[in-house]
């Protein structure tokens, strides 16, 4: 039964990944800031193979700070979390 859980969230992870990688090849943005997002991408994929949950935040992170603007939270010159 656990296994199905575990099944059902690869696939569900796999997809969103998917969906990442075509929204990065979207946006339009410098080159460079194009090619840090598929690294980070790319570091989330490679992490899924170990940990698969704590991939799966750290893509939603990722997501997040997408949708609100460039860079990210945790890069030096970045937003700030207030709540942090």
């Amino acid at each position: 039964m656990e296994r199905d859980g575990q099944l059902e969230l690869y696939d569900h992870v796999a997809a969103r990944l998917r969906d990442a990688h075509r929204t990065v090849r979207a946006l339009q943005v410098p080159e460079d800031v194009r090619q840090a997002l598929t690294r980070k991408l790319l570091v989330i994929t490679a992490a899924a193979k170990q940990d698969l949950p704590g991939a799966e935040r750290r893509l939603d992170r990722l997501m997040e700070d997408v949708d609100a603007g460039w860079p990210p939270r945790d890069e030096p010159g970045g937003r700030r979390d207030e709540s942090s």
